[in-house]
């Protein structure tokens, strides 16, 4: 087959079954800028910003223009750098200009753009117009003010997630996007996932913050603060902190945790430990007994949220087991009662764990919740640097006792398959861990099929990540076109450590993290969940009745 070629501000690129002139481009190292456009969501051709000059003098945008043999391109001429000033000075001729104190200052696209191209004058009158903020979700912030309707947010939300939570709404230059009959977020079926948030380019969805709430706890002398960290937070600090992306820093983050004042610092790990005890148990009593299957797995928030909204007659197929972060904290506030007063942060990936911690399910009689306060990975590394914290100087301190014991198998929850195969750890008693990791729960694919033998018996498992794979794959499962004994679902596309709540990166910077998460897992001592001595005996001390209220809940249609 005959190589393509096409030429970029003089430079002859190959054409290499790139869908667009873009991603040639961008292949190439030539940085064209674009606001709308996600390698992961189908294309929208909306901003202009992206545009080109072909060799007669046309102008076209490269997100939706198909790359040619022999085609000759350029990407920054007087005339193509005037156009794109001019697409900068429409947006903030209608835009908010806070920029000092929005959540996005020296991370918005925008701002980027306009210091780039050093646009420092906007011809045309300002018709901002403020808008009321929707802050009715636990997870994220909406702002319309600053929306610049690249539809980044809408794609995501129906594309890769199939919630359909936000659409275009009105016409013409009362376009906006919206929910249904134009109401407040935490009326609409938003799962809270945080993947708009993710791709917003602006600071037209973030993230909500209960950092000052943490900031006070931890200044309250009468107050003992303990956190717990998730498995994919230590895979995300790195490039925002001065350090690689993907390099597993628990030990650092660990230290700067202390420097900011917590009295005790956790790893989640330990209650993804505690998971796999009590759903493996479930998992092969249902296998065994003729229970229910497939069993569906409950550590996503988003997932279990979108399985209560849009397939609730799944529910009783979705194990009874609480979260790891849920489980941990009940745990530890189990620990610390009758004690002086204590609060418990859980930081984690995921927005959607802010909605997890004020569900009724998961809130006592009088008010208190088990995990007082969510911090996203975005927040704790906004907190580091704050407090003046040389990240990339910390020594790696451990966790605290008494629940500083953890294996690789709690580890791993932290991308997609990691349940699974920590699952498999866990009751495949007959495998090697080599041989559990490569039956097909590996990788960043959204979905995997594998078969694995359990005592016995060809247990058949689906592994998916992103709600509109779900969707499909549930889909399969009701018509009859595939049967699974066992369903890890993450509403993340790639898991956790694409959380909404981790700083954006695309898929090259996920390989990375999931890298890191299994370079985690492989220096632990001990890598399956029953060799963890300290979660055995904190079950052992149990009865059945304190084990069901700490580790165990239900659900139902929402």
């Amino acid at each position: 087959m005959d190589k393509k070629f096409m030429t970029i501000d003089g430079k002859t690129v190959e054409i290499n079954g790139e869908r667009n002139i873009l991603e040639v481009a961008r292949k190439a190292g030539v940085d064209i800028p674009a606001f709308c456009y996600d390698p992961e969501l189908s294309i929208y051709g909306a901003c202009r910003m992206c545009v080109f000059e072909n060799e007669r003098g046309g102008i076209d945008a490269s997100c939706s223009a198909q790359p040619r043999d022999g085609m000759v391109i350029k990407t920054n001429t007087p005339r193509l750098r005037k156009y794109r000033k001019m697409v900068l000075e429409l947006l903030l001729a209608s835009h908010c200009r806070d920029c000092t104190v929005c959540p996005k200052n020296n991370n918005c696209k925008l701002q980027e753009f306009a210091l780039r191209y050093n646009l420092t004058d906007v011809r045309f009158p300002n018709n901002y117009i403020q808008a009321e903020k929707d802050a009715s979700s636990y997870s994220i912030v909406r702002d319309p003010a600053k929306c610049i309707l690249c539809g980044k947010c809408v794609r995501m939300c129906n594309e890769v997630q199939n919630v359909g939570a936000i659409d275009y709404g009105f016409r013409s230059s009362k376009m906006k996007i919206v929910t249904a009959f134009d109401g407040e977020i935490a009326n609409s079926p938003c799962v809270g996932c945080g993947q708009c948030a993710a791709v917003c380019p602006v600071g037209a969805i973030v993230v909500k913050s209960d950092a000052e709430a943490v900031w006070n706890a931890l200044a309250d002398g009468n107050t003992e603060v303990s956190v717990q960290v998730a498995p994919a937070v230590r895979v995300a600090l790195g490039k925002e902190l001065g350090l690689k992306e993907g390099e597993p820093l628990m030990g650092k983050l660990v230290f700067a945790l202390k420097a900011l004042g917590f009295d005790k610092v956790y790893d989640t790990s330990l209650g993804a430990d505690m998971t796999i005890f009590e759903e493996a148990a479930e998992f092969l009593d249902r296998l065994n007994n003729g229970g229910k299957l497939p069993l569906f797995t409950s550590c996503c928030p988003a997932w279990v949220k979108f399985a209560e909204q849009k397939y609730p007659e799944l529910l009783s197929n979705v194990s009874s087991c609480k979260s790891p972060m849920e489980m941990f904290a009940a745990v530890v506030k189990n620990q610390y009662k009758g004690e002086k007063k204590h609060v418990h942060v859980a930081i984690m990936p995921c927005t959607a764990k802010k909605f997890e911690a004020k569900r009724e399910e998961f809130v006592a009689k009088d008010g208190s919740q088990a995990v007082d306060y969510v911090l996203s990975t975005q927040e704790i590394i906004s907190m580091i640097k704050t407090a003046g914290i040389n990240f990339a100087e910390a020594e790696s301190v451990a966790v605290d006792n008494p629940f500083e014991e953890y294996t690789g198998a709690g580890v791993i929850f932290g991308v997609t398959g990691g349940v699974t195969e920590a699952v498999l750890r866990f009751a495949a008693k007959d495998k090697s861990l080599k041989e559990i990791a490569y039956t097909g729960v590996r990788g960043l694919a959204g979905v995997k099929e594998a078969t694995v033998k359990i005592a016995g018996k060809d247990v058949k498992i689906a592994v998916v990540s992103g709600l509109a794979n779900a969707s499909r794959l549930i889909e399969k499962i009701k018509n009859g076109e595939a049967a699974y004994d066992f369903v890890e679902v993450m509403a993340c596309p790639s898991g956790c450590i694409n959380g909404g709540g981790q700083p954006r990166t695309e898929l090259c910077g996920r390989t990375l993290r999931a890298e890191g998460i299994y370079k985690a897992d492989e220096i632990e001592a001990k890598r399956a969940s029953d060799e963890n001595v300290s979660v055995k005996k904190i079950l052992d001390d149990m009865d059945s009745r304190l084990k069901h209220e700490l580790l165990h809940t239900s659900y139902k249609k929402r």
